[in-house]
């Protein structure tokens, strides 16, 4: 019989399905779809590759009594770092250490200097301290007419001293010592027998006043500095003037300088005059008056130059840098600190810190020492003990 429209027949066909139950729907055509596995044709699906799940690590429970912390936030750009205050105070000051560098190199090699103090057969030896020889020299070199007008320096010609100076600063706690040559002193100058004591100066410059003065005190110099007329105002008008007491109006006869009495701030030529004058009413010893004043002004001045309204005072301070080069002319073997140690030891002229005196002299004409008391004095330098007394004079 047929079936589906097929042949039956032995070991063909299909068998009817069993009554009351329907073929499959479609497994026919799956059949026949389905190739057999190793036949011709037959091509394997590639595999797919099976993903692992990787479970997530247990999280820690925070402890107990503290919150949990929030997840770190997403990074920033890279936060300009800000200068702290101590950083530019120490910018600030590695600065000024680089310019006060600067500032005393230049001072310390455009100072001029002068082999003042070199060595000869008889020189007396090395005590106790520090010995300086300040001069004043009154050589116009570098002053033109009105500049000499100006200062009352007169026309005359060559070098000499109206000023010479010994500093004794001690080893020990007795006081430093100023102690006043008087230009007139009559004393040996090697070479040229008895004269002058400034006259040294004319004969043979530092060297030679250098010598003349070692071998009249006993004294060895140790250092050595010279200012001149118009470096000495320059270095008075560099720093504002010089403050100054005056008792007493001085008016100078031969000069016809002017210097009213009271309080007042002296300006370079007045300062000037004031440190040269002997022909007034006001200087009836004449020299003596004249040195007295020389070393007033010498305390005032280096009291003027170390306070801090000129140190801290730009138009007081860089006038003053410019001005000392050119005014003064030290040692060879001098240099900038030295100067400075000498200024700091006479910053106690004014209030009784620094004894002052002249060479004891046995008239009003200071043209002869005391050979006892200005020995006396010379041995308590030497020994940097106190000076008698009896030794001392105004």
């Amino acid at each position: 019989m047929t079936y589906g429209g097929q042949t039956g027949g032995q070991g063909g066909g299909h068998r009817p399905p069993p009554p009351g139950r329907r073929p499959p729907q479609g497994r026919h055509q799956q059949a026949q779809m389905m190739r057999v596995p190793g036949g011709a044709g037959a091509r394997q699906a590639p595999r797919q590759p099976q993903r692992t799940r990787v479970a997530p690590a247990p999280q820690q429970p925070p402890p107990r009594g503290r919150a949990p912390q929030a997840p770190p936030s997403q990074p920033r750009g890279p936060r300009k770092k800000r200068l702290s205050f101590g950083k530019v105070l120490l910018a600030l000051f590695l600065v000024l250490v680089l310019a006060l560098g600067a500032v005393w190199f230049y001072l310390d090699s455009s100072i001029n200097r002068i082999d003042a103090l070199p060595d000869y057969e008889g020189r007396p030896a090395a005590a106790e301290g520090t010995n300086w020889l300040l001069v004043g020299s009154d050589s116009r070199e570098g002053l033109d007419e009105d500049q000499r007008a100006k200062l009352s320096a007169g026309d005359a010609g060559g070098q000499r001293t109206d000023t010479i100076m010994l500093v004794h600063i001690p080893d020990n706690d007795t006081p430093p010592t100023v102690l006043s040559l008087p230009r007139d002193s009559r004393v040996e100058i090697p070479g040229h027998g008895v004269n002058k004591i400034n006259a040294a100066f004319a004969f043979g410059g530092a060297p030679l006043l250098a010598q003349t003065v070692e071998q009249a005190t006993g004294l060895r110099i140790d250092h050595y500095a010279e200012i001149g007329f118009g470096g000495f105002a320059n270095v008075v008008d560099a720093i504002g003037g010089v403050e100054m007491d005056i008792p007493k109006e001085m008016r100078d006869t031969k000069t016809g300088i002017v210097i009213p009495a009271g309080t007042q701030t002296l300006d370079g030529a007045q300062a000037l005059g004031f440190v040269r004058m002997r022909y007034s009413d006001a200087t009836p010893r004449s020299d003596l008056d004249r040195v007295a004043n020389q070393r007033k002004f010498i305390g005032a001045l280096a009291s003027e130059i170390a306070s801090p309204a000129t140190l801290l005072n730009p138009f007081d301070v860089f006038p003053l840098l410019g001005a000392v080069p050119d005014a003064l002319a030290l040692d060879t073997d001098d240099g900038l600190s030295d100067l400075v140690g000498l200024a700091w030891a006479l910053r106690g002229i004014g209030d009784g810190g620094v004894v002052t005196t002249t060479v004891p002299v046995t008239s009003s004409s200071a043209e002869s020492w005391d050979p006892a008391k200005s020995e006396a004095l010379f041995e308590a330098l030497r020994t940097d003990s106190p000076i008698p007394e009896d030794a001392l004079m105004e």
